[in-house]
This record gives structure tokens, C-alpha cells and sequence, in this order.
């Protein structure tokens, strides 16, 4: 039976139909590509996307099959390369580690640990944690998590984290081994929000003057500060040493915020320009609460940004003393917009300027990060870091304080009182030691066994400052240890070395017992720029 052609042609004009647009649509993709590659060639504008035409290109024609997100992350990074060193994506499974140090805090048990013998062992349980709450110890070693054996396996920092972070509220349990308990100690921990700090300390050096150490500027810092400087107002405090070294910087609002509390109403904090941005001034306001008092800043190669504009506006406007080594550099102004997929962008929209109108940023090359960086070593290999006078100024940009002082823009902050780095006492023995963390280890190791006697003879830290001395006895025993774990060479014995293993021991030991307050007022006695902002404000 033969079948009539108006039966069967409408099929063969759809199936036609659907070939055509298929074809047409192909054609069309390769056009898009052709024309993407020739306007690269050619360098003209075109209204398609050449990015996603060439990953498209990629996914559909590339002899192996390619992970599409990855080489798209890739790109995004590359380009941003090509920008400046400060403009940056971040992947997803990065954004949340990197945002939370900045907020202020985190969700897990909180406790400071490193990794000793193959075992977890508890450095510190942070203030206001729930590991501190259950009373757990310095020293504590921890060997089985959820009865899972974490002890002996190679466990890393990594596995550690994913082991005992989690969500609020939700509960871990630890297996612990205690020098003194025989038994193996049960902990259930409820996981909490963990404070993360931005103050390492607050104390007073002497009887009029204060010292406060600030790590980075985050979204709980201006709060902390405030705290910090009315309880040592309270002491008797009438001078401050801020202390800004090895401060990379952070949030903006945080610095301005301190930055206004040194400062008059209306005098300019810093300001921020940039193509797309126009001029925006921070100037102080009336809420000052230590706008007289005697202030000296301490910065150094590791000062950038947030500490970078808290520098210059208190050299500009010739408020105190900034002492130290020049700061790192840092003025490129970033704003962050986040993608659908949870990754992240920062985009160079600005510079910063001091009030006399220096940028802080110091010089690069676009696409050389790598150098940028290193130019840290550059000035350790110049001379810079040990003589005032290897400073680089720039003598074409002078600018002048508010008194009329003349300071200098070409990147960073010249500190008004050069202290070189201070090397003393130290030796490639001394540094092996302490690059593999066998002081840290060493005091854990010491408190381990002596921590009843310690806590009933140094109740509270300042008789532990007074009274505690590194005998003979406990340096052989440190020597004894150091020789365990492979290291080549014997500590020197010379006046200058000797002092510095036995101040480190004893601040690290002190930090065991009473935290950072045990620490940095031993660790920092010596410190040649404390000494010097001690002499000024005299």
C-alpha cells in the first residue's frame, strides 16, 4: 500500500525544520568564536563575550574532558593579575575562613592546639570558649575524637579543624590524656561562637604609661581598644604606646574609629580617591578620649593599611611619635562583591592618602606580584631594616605636617625614630630552634611537669615575673630536650644568647600559666623601641 505524500511531509518539514536551527545555531556559535579570536588578534571592541565564548569553545571542542569551574577560577584569577597586587578572587571554599577572622569570631571548641609527637595537644583554651568552661588545660593531650583514634595516625592541622569545628550548638567529644590524671578524661563539648581577639595585650609599662598591642583591625576592635585603654586609665595611665607592629591591616572603619581618638575635632583621619570614586575625607570628631596625653606608634615592614593610616595621620597632624622601621606600603582601597556561587572579588576602587596628602601605596609592576612581595627581603639585603639612612625617600614628593616638618610620599611610613632590627644573641642554632617551635614545645613540655608546683608558688603573674628564674638546671634540661629532637650544634653559651633563651622560656612558660599577660611584659623588657618611646615621653 503506498502511502500519500501529504501523510508524511509535514514530519519532514519539522524534522528539517529542527536540522536547520541546530545548524544555524552552531554556525552561529563558531562565528561567535571566530569573531572572538579575531578581535583579540585585532584588538578591537565586540559586543560578544570572549570569555565565555572561549570556555564555552573549550568545553564543547578540548580533547580531554576539563573541570569547567576550576579553568573558569583560573581566568577570573589571572585577569585580576594583571591589575595590581591587592585586586584578588577568592573560591568559595576559601571565602568563609578568610571572612571570619575578620568578624570577629568563629564556631568550634575553642582551643588553641598544635601538633606535638604525633598528638593533638592543647597550646590554650581561648577565653570565653567552651573548652575553657569544662576546664580543659595547657598540655592536654587529646586522643580520640567522637572515639575515633586521633593520636599516632599523621594527623595534620586540616584534619584537626574538620574534626572539631562545627555549627553552634552542635556537640564533639574528646578523649583526653592529662600528665597528672591517670585515667583517660571524658569531655562532651556543645560547640560555641568562639571570640577571636584583635588586642594581644594591654598593660601598663610603668606607672604612667600604657602599652597596647593591636594584631589587626577587625570588626570587634574599636570595642576591645576602648575597654583596653579605660582599664588602663584606671591604673594611673597618662602616656600610650600603641603598638602596630606586624599589623596587616583590615577594615577601615576600625582604624579611623582609634584614630579619632587621638585626634581633634576635624582634623583629617585620611582620605580616598579614585577614578570611578570620588574624594572622601575621614576627619576626627569631638569624641576623642586621649587627645593630650604623650603617644608614640611603633610600626615596622610588616605595618600595612589600617595601621599604615593611623601612622600618618598621627605624624601629619603631628599628634605623637612614630618609631620603628618603615611600614610596608599598603594604600590600595579594595571592595568586595560576591558571586552566586559563594566566591568572591576584591576590586581596587581607591587610594589612600595621609592629610598632607602623601599615598601610602608604594610602587609595583603590574603582573609581578611575586616581586612585590619580596621587596621586603630587598630592603634586608639594601641595609634598610639596620640603617636609617638606607631609606629610600622619595625627594621629588615632599610634603609638609601641620607643624611644617617635611615627611616624604613614595610608599610606606618613615617613622621619626629609626630602631634597626634587632638581631642580638641570635645564630643559625638558635634560629633552627626556634623555626621547628622547640621553645613552644619545650615550655609545654616543662609545665607538663611542673604545673601544681608552679601554680602554687606563682599564684598571680607578678611574682611569677619577679620571682622566676631560668636556672642552670632547667637550661641543661632545655639543652637535653633540643638534642632529642636532631638538632645539629650545641646553644651558644655567650652573654647575649643565653638572654635570649631564657627570655623566651620564661615568656612562653608565662604564657602557659596567666595567657598573654604572662607574656609580652617579659618577651618585650628588652624591646629597643619600647625603650625608645619610653625616653621620649620623658
Amino acid at each position: 500500500m503506498k502511502i500519500k505524500p501529504t501523510l508524511y511531509l509535514p514530519v519532514l518539514i519539522a524534522v528539517f525544520l529542527v536540522i536547520g536551527i541546530y545548524i544555524g545555531r552552531q554556525l552561529s556559535y563558531f562565528s561567535d568564536i571566530n569573531q572572538a579570536f579575531y578581535a583579540l588578534s585585532q584588538n578591537k571592541k565586540i559586543s560578544n563575550n570572549k570569555i565565555d565564548n572561549l570556555l564555552r569553545y573549550i568545553q564543547e571542542e578540548y580533547v580531554d574532558t576539563v573541570n569547567l569551574d576550576s579553568l573558569s577560577d583560573k581566568v577570573v584569577e589571572n585577569i585580576l593579575e594583571q591589575l595590581d597586587p591587592h585586586s584578588g578572587y577568592i573560591p568559595a571554599k576559601d571565602l568563609a575562613s578568610l571572612t571570619e577572622g575578620m568578624e570577629g569570631n568563629f564556631d568550634g571548641i575553642g582551643i588553641e592546639f598544635n601538633i606535638l609527637n604525633d598528638t593533638i595537644t592543647v597550646v590554650s583554651a581561648i577565653s570565653g570558649g567552651p573548652s575553657e568552661a569544662l576546664g580543659i588545660q595547657t598540655g592536654d593531650r587529646i586522643v580520640k575524637v567522637d572515639g575515633k583514634n586521633v593520636c599516632g595516625i599523621k594527623i595534620t592541622n586540616e584534619d584537626v579543624v574538620k574534626r572539631l569545628r562545627g555549627k553552634k550548638g552542635t556537640q564533639v567529644k574528646v578523649e583526653i590524656k592529662r600528665k597528672s590524671v591517670r585515667e583517660i578524661l571524658n569531655y562532651t563539648i556543645t560547640r560555641d561562637a568562639i571570640p577571636l581577639y584583635s588586642m594581644d595585650v594591654a598593660y601598663m609599662v610603668t606607672p604612667l604609661t600604657g602599652y597596647i598591642k593591636i594584631s589587626r583591625f577587625a570588626a570587634t576592635t574599636y570595642k576591645e581598644y576602648l575597654e583596653a585603654f579605660n582599664k588602663l586609665k584606671i591604673k594611673g595611665m597618662k602616656n600610650l604606646i600603641l603598638d602596630l607592629r606586624g599589623n596587616p591591616g583590615g577594615y577601615l572603619d576600625a582604624a579611623t574609629k582609634i584614630a579619632d581618638e587621638f585626634l581633634s575635632d576635624g582634623q583629617m583621619i585620611v582620605y580616598t580617591s579614585g577614578k570611578a570614586r570620588p574624594k572622601e575625607e575621614y576627619k576626627a570628631t569631638i569624641n576623642g578620649s586621649f587627645e593630650k596625653g604623650k603617644l608614640c606608634v611603633l610600626i615596622d615592614e610588616g605595618s600595612a593599611s589600617a595601621s599604615e593610616i593611623i601612622a600618618g595621620a598621627i605624624q601629619d597632624n603631628d599628634r605623637g611619635t612614630i618609631i620603628g622601621r618603615r611600614s610596608f606600603g599598603k594604600g590600595l582601597v579594595q571592595e568586595q562583591s560576591e558571586f552566586g556561587d559563594g566566591s568572591a572579588l576584591r576590586l581596587t576602587i581607591a587610594r589612600y592618602y595621609t592629610p598632607s596628602g602623601r599615598c601610602i601605596q608604594k610602587p609595583y609592576e603590574i603582573g609581578k606580584q611575586t616581586h612585590y612581595y619580596e621587596e621586603e627581603l630587598e630592603r634586608y639585603q639594601n641595609g634598610e631594616l639596620y640603617h636609617a639612612d638606607s631609606i629610600k625617600t622619595n625627594e621629588k614628593e615632599k610634603y609638609k605636617t601641620s607643624k611644617g616638618r617635611v615627611v616624604y610620599g613614595g610608599g610606606g611610613i618613615t617613622p621619626d625614630e629609626f630602631i634597626p632590627l634587632d638581631t642580638s644573641g641570635r645564630n643559625k642554632i638558635i634560629n633552627e630552634v626556634a623555626y621547628s617551635g622547640l621553645f613552644n614545645k619545650y615550655a609545654i613540655h616543662y609545665c607538663d611537669n611542673n604545673r601544681l608546683k608552679l601554680k602554687d608558688k606563682y599564684p598571680v603573674f607578678t611574682i611569677y615575673q619577679k620571682e622566676f628564674e631560668i636556672d642552670n638546671m632547667l637550661l641543661n634540661d632545655f639543652e637535653s630536650f633540643v638534642a632529642i629532637h636532631k638538632i645539629k650544634g650545641k646553644l651558644p653559651k655567650n652573654q647575649s644568647s643565653l638572654k635570649l633563651i631564657k627570655t623566651q622560656l620564661k615568656a612562653l612558660i608565662g604564657r602557659i600559666l596567666f595567657k598573654n599577660e604572662g607574656y609580652y611584659p617579659i618577651l618585650l623588657q628588652e624591646d629597643k623601641a619600647i625603650q625608645k618611646a619610653l625616653e621620649k615621653m620623658n
